[in-house]
């Protein structure tokens, strides 16, 4: 039996019932919200203390959950005993930062009044992920929950999950930013002296480009947050550690087509090469090749018997109708099979789930519990 084979035969069982951090990635649109609002349904459902934090602007989740609404405050989830859920806040997660490492009132004032910060801290590439990462922290550190579940930013690239806080970091501390905090850039107001000849004159190129009062924000936002850099890093790399335990997880989610694939196998290579405990790979909406005799019958002699019916009776128009559309399945489900074939071969993903297209959307508890039931169970 291959690895693949193998695969096939797993669950996500233990992984419901055993890991503290659960964290659901893959690209955008292939069902994250939806494995990572199963799987913590099914943690409840086991009686452990579970929230599921979701970073998706659509606020799918917030509706499949039967809630009105999501915030950045844990709400109970009608109908799931032990089940909070909670959207994240990018801006207001970024605001419990700078007053956790600021050194005083009048320093968190003046970055949060800032401009410049206002602006960075709702929009700056990476932070949406960096802020996902300090707010599962958060929710580890508190000890309430036994098992946290992560739905990653809709993005299409999967790796910005793990790539984004060093981004972040690392602009915070840039060289080129760190000039402004040169004695000679005054807080409150920028100048240009004392701060060498070439970064004068870029200072007064830029001034006249975007402002002096742009400048003078940007100057003061670095002098504020100078001596904070240290502790950004810090709690970037314990969060990164965190995740590098046996007690997370990362489930790969795609869909059955082939880009979505690719990457999905792309981050198993790169969660492999992290040192990141990797629990499978969840490929959904799959079509089944129809059971009974309609799946071991050649397709060519499906054809012949269509092709026989008479189109002027409705039943055997029906009929017709009906041999076709498991034609059409069977031929679909082989080239996603082939397609899921392609993308791991040579890989060993854990566990393979496929989880069947279902016959309408997921839009509330009992189909998310109709996902988590196929997530679980053993196909030995």
């Amino acid at each position: 039996m291959s690895a693949l084979d193998e695969a096939r035969r797993g669950s996500l069982d233990e992984i419901v019932d055993g890991r503290h951090v659960i964290v659901c990635t893959g690209a955008g649109g292939v069902g994250k919200t939806t494995t990572a609002a199963a799987l913590a349904i099914e943690a409840a459902r086991r009686g452990r203390r579970t929230i599921v934090l979701t970073i998706d602007p659509a606020r799918r989740l917030a509706q499949s959950l039967g809630l009105s609404r999501l915030d950045t405050s844990p709400r109970p989830v009608p109908g799931v005993e032990g089940l909070d859920a909670m959207m994240l806040d990018m801006k207001r997660t970024f605001d419990e930062i700078v007053e956790r490492h600021a050194t005083s009132a009048d320093r968190v004032e003046r970055i949060l009044d800032n401009r410049f910060y206002q602006q960075l801290s709702a929009s700056l590439a990476g932070t949406q992920e960096y802020m996902a990462m300090e707010k599962l922290y958060d929710l580890h550190q508190t000890g309430r929950y036994q098992c946290i579940v992560i739905d990653t930013p809709p993005t299409r690239n999967a790796l910005d999950f793990l790539d984004a806080p060093k981004r972040l970091t690392d602009f915070l501390e840039g060289r080129f930013l760190r000039m402004f905090l040169s004695p000679g850039i005054a807080a409150g107001r920028f100048a240009t002296r004392a701060v060498g000849v070439g970064t004068g004159l870029f200072m007064r190129a830029a001034s006249r480009i975007t402002g002096a009062t742009v400048l003078d924000d940007l100057a003061e936002f670095f002098q504020s947050f100078e001596g904070m850099y240290e502790g950004f890093k810090d709690r970037a790399q314990s969060v990164y550690h965190l995740l590098q335990q046996p007690g997370s997880a990362f489930v790969v989610v795609s869909s059955p087509e082939p880009p979505s694939l690719r990457e999905a196998s792309y981050f198993l290579r790169r969660l492999a090469r992290d040192g990141m405990p990797t629990a499978g790979v969840v490929v959904n909406r799959v079509t089944v090749t129809p059971g009974g005799e309609l799946g071991i019958v050649p397709p060519s002699h499906i054809a012949e018997v269509a092709a026989t019916m008479d189109l002027d009776d409705d039943v055997e128009r029906a009929t017709a109708a009906l041999l076709t559309l498991a034609l059409e399945a069977r031929a679909i489900a082989a080239r996603q099979q082939q397609a899921i074939d392609a993308a791991f071969h040579g890989l060993n993903p854990g566990r393979l789930i496929e989880v069947p297209l279902a016959s309408g959307d997921v839009h509330d508890v009992e189909g998310l519990r109709w996902v988590a039931e196929r997530l679980v169970a053993s196909r030995s």
